[in-house]
């Protein structure tokens, strides 16, 4: 019963919360800037409050008509969760030559191909219900995949010592959406026997994540100063220079 009331609560706080980011990126007039954020957020919204909310209240939570939805609609914000990742490596690219962001675009590409490969060929030893299982595979591929390319952004903002301070929080923030229920979904198949247990740690670990993402996010865009710090080598650059003119 406990269980239950917290886990309403922590769904409704979660939408809630998107809700509000939604509606202050819109008043403060930033949702283009962040268009990419933006989209996001409404998928989350609309797939994850709207359409799910709306097929659980029609057909109950054991109906077959949720489980699909369910599944489809974690597909798509999975695929949304990535374009958002490949929209967050662009502007982390935006300083670099164009060369260097070609190469990551086609590196993003075939990554997603890979996973859709891995995915389909991971049927062969399964032809029964291929619709539900190619979901369930690709879904949990893919996710895994978000984690990682997440990861090695946020290496490679490090490394390129990007001043975009609100983006190093942004890719924050998404990482720690991928990161819980990444390692709840690892604890399930690497202990099979705890599969209740997993899934029980899952239903409070994934609504606590996306709030984590959400006030992240929300610090990024609203508290972060607009001037964004400079590393101190690219600092030395225009003193260098003023100090030449001077010569």
């Amino acid at each position: 019963m406990l269980g239950s009331f917290l886990h309403s609560a922590l769904y409704y706080l979660v939408q809630g919360m998107v809700l509000g980011l939604v509606v202050f990126l819109f008043y403060k007039g930033i949702w283009k800037r962040l268009a990419s954020v933006s989209a996001y957020l409404l998928a989350l919204l609309l797939i994850d409050g709207a359409a799910r909310g709306y097929v659980l209240h029609q057909f109950g939570l054991k109906s077959i008509e949720y489980f699909y939805s369910y599944w489809l609609t974690d597909v798509a914000l999975t695929l949304g969760a990535f374009l958002l990742v490949c929209a967050f490596f662009s502007r982390a690219c935006a300083p670099l030559e164009e060369k260097m962001w070609r190469f990551i675009r086609l590196f993003l590409v075939f990554v997603f191909v890979l996973v859709l490969g891995i995915s389909a060929f991971s049927l062969s030893r399964n032809y029964g219900n291929l619709f539900s299982n190619f979901m369930f595979e690709f879904q949990q591929n893919l996710y895994f995949t978000c984690l990682v390319l997440n990861t090695l952004l946020y290496i490679l903002m490090q490394h390129i010592e990007t001043a975009d301070d609100e983006l190093n929080l942004l890719v924050c923030g998404i990482g720690m959406q991928f990161a819980g229920p990444a390692a709840s979904m690892a604890l399930k198949f690497l202990l099979p026997g705890s599969g209740g247990f997993a899934d029980s740690l899952m239903d409070f670990v994934m609504p606590l994540c996306t709030l984590g993402m959400l006030l992240t996010w929300f610090y990024a865009v609203s508290r972060m100063p607009k001037t964004a710090r400079v590393p101190a080598s690219k600092q030395l650059v225009p003193v260098m220079a003023a100090g030449q003119n001077e010569f």
